[in-house]
């Protein structure tokens, strides 16, 4: 069996146990975890394999799909745009990108996108995963939308949208596509595994993602009950399925195919088809979690961190009909007890960022403790059955 490689602090040595034992059972194809604390890289490990056939290794710069973990990339991207004074997060989206003000949206600000509140999580149906393809005409489609509630009152995980969204702003402010801001200003600097979109080159090295065993059920799908007479929930519903039949990522294909295909790969969709592992992920949120600073470069300033602890909606979330925290960018941990919420093993903090990727992939940056997570697999699981909460019980049992 392929070895599990590179490094850990000893005393987070039951990471390492959890990690290897995984492995060995097969629960884990092949995987990459890497933890920073205060800037300091304590755990850097990978192993297992690329394909279920376990001919390829996973090696120390194998890349796979990390889905939704990639919208983390992109907020951050928007956040050193406003850090360095080239773009406003309160400011209206219409002052960048004129065309979004449409439809009753001119006042709409930055940070409703990034907070999941702008009432933009998917498109007026028809709509199919060619037409997301279609980045151009998908995106100005969401510029003519109008929004399915006032801005900034509600919360709903924008899973399809947030990435169009997002990249179309920084396209406006920089004159270049996300894919190459994430490749010239994160990725380059912080030599990161980090790709928003595959060169053809790049095809071969990438680890095959593969589904979730059969019988198990994602937490969305385990949220999805029949409506009930005086149904508190009724609207959160409403939104739910709205948001499902409008969502590329609502509609029925073979995981295996799509996932693993040359069109998903090279695509630059930022909510869902980035490509990293665990050691890129980690190096980015450092930003967050180490003031600003990782791998001894200032991206951030400490003011522009505490903006995405600025809660912009506490409560529950219409995608999920589970209750969750947004702040600029990213989900916030509970502030005091445990919540069931899309990732309940997570903990109380009151300055701890998160997000994770269908499947299991999770980026984390904990503020109040220096800690900054990265991990990145190819067998998804779904639900209870996900690892990230395993390792990350670990690592926070061991501090």
């Amino acid at each position: 069996m392929a070895e599990l490689n590179g490094i850990c602090d000893p005393r987070f040595q039951r990471v390492y146990d959890e990690l290897a034992k995984n492995i060995r059972s097969g629960k884990e194809i092949g995987a990459s975890l890497c933890v920073t604390i205060n800037g300091e890289q304590v755990i850097d490990l990978w192993g297992g394999w690329r394909d279920k056939e376990r001919v390829h290794p996973w090696a120390s710069d194998t890349i796979v799909n990390v889905f939704s973990a990639t919208k983390t990339i992109a907020s951050l991207a928007v956040l050193m745009l406003h850090d360095r004074g080239l773009l406003d997060i309160f400011a209206p989206v219409a002052s960048y990108w004129p065309e979004f003000g449409m439809s009753g949206k001119d006042k709409v600000e930055v940070r409703h996108l990034l907070g999941h509140t702008v009432g933009l999580p998917a498109w007026e149906p028809p709509f199919s995963l060619t037409d997301a393809l279609d980045t151009q005409t998908s995106t100005a489609r969401l510029a003519a939308q109008a929004p399915w509630w006032e801005p900034g009152t509600r919360g709903s995980y924008h899973a399809s949208t947030f990435g169009h969204l997002v990249s179309e702003v920084v396209r406006r402010v920089t004159g270049n596509t996300l894919s190459q801001f994430i490749a010239n200003e994160i990725a380059g600097p912080l030599n990161a595994d980090i790709y928003l979109g595959l060169r053809a080159e790049q095809m071969g090295e990438v680890a095959t993602v593969y589904p979730p065993p059969e019988g198990e059920v994602s937490p969305v799908a385990n949220a999805r009950m029949p409506a009930v007479a005086n149904d508190v929930m009724a609207v959160e519903r409403a939104i739910q399925t709205r948001t499902k039949l409008g969502s590329f990522s609502g509609q029925k294909r073979d995981p295996l195919v799509l996932f693993n295909s040359p069109e998903w790969r090279r695509s630059e969709m930022a909510g869902s088809s980035g490509h990293s592992n665990g050691r890129g992920i980690a190096r980015a949120m450092t930003v967050i979690a180490n003031g600003g600073i990782s791998g001894g470069l200032k991206l951030l300033s400490p003011e522009t961190i505490a903006l995405i602890f600025r809660e912009q909606f506490r409560g529950t979330d219409s995608y999920y009909l589970k209750p969750i925290r947004w702040g600029i960018g990213y989900a916030l941990t509970p502030l005091e007890a445990m919540e069931r919420g899309p990732l309940p093993f997570v903990r109380p903090s009151s300055r701890t960022c998160y997000w994770y990727g269908a499947g299991g992939a999770f980026s984390m940056a904990d503020v109040e403790r220096g800690i900054a997570i990265g991990y990145a697999m190819n067998q998804c699981q779904n639900g209870r059955n996900m690892l990230n909460g395993v390792y990350y019980d670990a690592l926070y049992d061991c501090l």
